[in-house]
């Protein structure tokens, strides 16, 4: 009895044996966290802080005529909190840098050769952590006032360059180009209308202009440690141009091509003796063709930029009423933007009304297409306090940043808008009551 009892218990032990394993396999007991997990998963994700606000400032070129004032730029920047100096270095088709494509600037005269503003204002800035992008001007080439001395510059070597207006094309069309009298009408034109215009300007519709304007960008781009490019002028003056050979024999060959045998005939019989036929009758379709113009070269430029130097930032100053940059300017930044070819927007809206300025900004964050906008503020048209109450609304709106235009007129005393000289101090101080880092 017992030894049956014994075998009986030995067989028991090792069936229990075999089980336990599959027993721990199939049902493992329950592993509790140890308290510092515990702890660790209860801890919230850190809300993540804004981004830096760019605070920037549009410097003329008047301002980069000497080591002295370049280096006191640089100073009073760091001094009052900002982040981006955008430095004109082309203003009216000539060079504040080293340049092999346009003459030096005449403001440069007194300045010994090897002084090169550019390189200057970015060895000082970037030594204080100041960013630098060059500003340059497009299509916009001279003064009307007085005509640029340097007899290299492009008015003189390429006039048929220059944009033609309306009132002088039938004439000028038919005049050749290197005679005295073809720019000499175009400047007449031009000085008669000083209220509607800026100076001469050259036409996107040449395609030298295209190739010339593109090896600017790029001979910038690639010669110095800029941190961006910034166009500005990228547009026409108004709805009156342009009417140059160049853009009327394009549009002309763009749209016979597609005609009927008779109405091409019947129009090219009118063309001899009215050579804006085309842009009249189709004149929709041309100014279509002139915002064409405008934008191939951004885009060109952009692409061309990008893949020397990917990480430079390229920005626009833009008009505000998008739909008169469009319809009168032949600037459709918008498309821009949608398409990629510009990293800021800088809407100029140089307005004192702030609830105007919201109005432009809130067009201008509502097109962004995921792109950054700087509120381009007019401190030459109002306060201090003004400014500051605009810079508030670019950042209730959700703007990236915001740019003083300019630099110049906000250290220059004035009685109504600046009368102790101190503009960039007083905007200090709302920059330091903003919880966002003032460097990046």
């Amino acid at each position: 009895m017992k030894r049956a009892l014994f075998i009986i218990s030995f067989y028991l032990v090792l069936l229990l044996s075999a089980l336990l394993p599959l027993q721990q396999t199939a049902a493992p007991s329950p592993t509790l966290p140890s308290p510092r997990l515990a702890r660790a998963s209860q801890t919230p994700t850190p809300t993540p802080a804004p981004p830096p606000e760019t605070r920037a400032l549009w410097v003329v070129r008047h301002t980069m005529v000497s080591p002295e004032s370049v280096r006191e730029l640089v100073r009073r920047a760091k001094a009052n909190g900002f982040t981006d100096l955008v430095v004109q270095v082309r203003g009216r088709g000539d060079a504040y840098y080293d340049s092999q494509i346009e003459p030096r600037a005449e403001d440069l005269a007194r300045q010994p050769i090897n002084f090169d503003p550019l390189a200057l204002a970015i060895d000082e800035a970037h030594l204080v952590g100041i960013k630098v992008h060059a500003w340059i001007n497009i299509f916009l080439v001279a003064n009307i006032e007085r005509l640029p001395r340097a007899k290299d510059h492009l008015i003189y070597k390429h006039p048929d360059w220059v944009m033609v207006p309306r009132g002088v094309a039938a004439v000028a069309y038919n005049l050749d180009s290197k005679s005295p009298e073809y720019l000499e009408r175009i400047v007449e034109h031009t000085r008669n209308n000083r209220a509607d215009l800026e100076g001469l300007f050259v036409t996107p519709a040449h395609p030298e202009v295209k190739d010339n304007l593109f090896n600017i960008w790029m001979d910038v781009a690639t010669k110095y440690a800029v941190d961006g490019l910034h166009f500005d002028y990228v547009r026409y003056p108004n709805p009156q141009f342009d009417y140059s050979r160049a853009s009327i024999d394009r549009f002309r060959d763009e749209v016979a091509r597609n005609l009927e045998t008779g109405e091409r005939e019947s129009l090219a019989d009118e063309f001899r003796s009215d050579p804006l036929v085309y842009a009249t009758k189709f004149s929709e379709r041309y100014a279509k063709f002139q915002r064409d113009q405008v934008t191939d070269l951004v885009e060109r430029i952009y692409k061309g930029v990008k893949k020397a130097k990917p990480h430079v930032v390229i920005s626009a100053a833009v008009f505000a009423n998008g739909e008169d940059a469009v319809r009168s300017r032949f600037q459709d930044w918008k498309l821009w933007l949608q398409k990629g070819w510009l990293d800021v927007v800088c809407p100029m809206a140089y307005t004192p009304d702030t609830e105007t300025f919201r109005k432009q900004m809130t067009n201008a964050m509502n097109n962004a297409a995921g792109k950054k906008v700087w509120g381009g503020i007019g401190a030459f048209k109002q306060t201090a306090e003004g400014a500051i109450e605009k810079i508030q609304v670019g950042r209730d709106l959700g703007a990236q940043g915001f740019i003083l235009f300019s630099y110049d007129s906000s250290i220059k005393v004035s009685a109504d808008i600046n009368p102790n000289g101190d503009y960039l101090e007083k905007v200090r101080e709302v920059l330091k009551s903003d919880n966002r880092a003032l460097t990046r």
